[in-house]
């Protein structure tokens, strides 16, 4: 029932990170697949994504949304791509809103041994209007939660990972 957090800017190298981190895990391995494709650039990602993950031999899970009630076996290793697509598809598609996003992966997380949770970050509030606005100010919010709730947390600078909580565990 630990929760790493992976956060960095789009093609930082998150979720090759991520990978990595819980390929070094035993137990059954989870990929819970937020991103509700709508352009071919979607699709795109989502390929390179399966390519990318092949060998993790994970089960891979499309919920964008409502993903605390995912049946996992306890000792399952669970790699959530990612948040910011989750809060999305909450926010926009179901009217629901940040605090139950955090509920939910929270709740993922004690169903599991391992959570790795993946998000952008970096984007500021101020340079976007209105919905987009909004948005960026809710998920600056849930990171900051998480990075709360998190055991261990890392930050991609320049497609490297520096441990900003926790003990580094990405080179052990």
């Amino acid at each position: 029932m630990k929760l790493i957090l992976v956060s960095g800017s789009n093609d930082s190298g998150k979720s090759l990170f991520a990978e990595e981190l819980i390929s070094r895990c035993d137990g059954p391995r989870y990929y819970i697949a937020t991103m509700k494709p709508q352009t071919a650039e979607n699709h795109q990602r989502i390929e390179k994504h399966r390519r990318q993950r092949e060998h993790l031999q994970c089960e891979t899970l499309e919920l964008p949304y409502e993903i605390a009630n995912t049946p996992l076996e306890a000792n399952g290793v669970v790699l959530l791509e990612d948040v910011s697509n989750l809060l999305a598809n909450v926010l926009f598609e179901k009217k629901g809103n940040a605090s139950s996003v955090l509920e939910d992966i929270l709740q993922l997380k004690e169903q599991c041994q391992l959570l790795v949770a993946v998000t952008i970050s970096g984007y500021r509030e101020e340079d976007y209007d209105g919905e987009t606005a909004a948005y960026i100010r809710e998920l600056n919010h849930i990171n900051q939660q998480l990075f709360q709730a998190a055991d261990i947390a890392y930050e991609m600078k320049n497609h490297q990972a520096v441990c900003a909580k926790g003990e580094n565990h990405a080179h052990s």
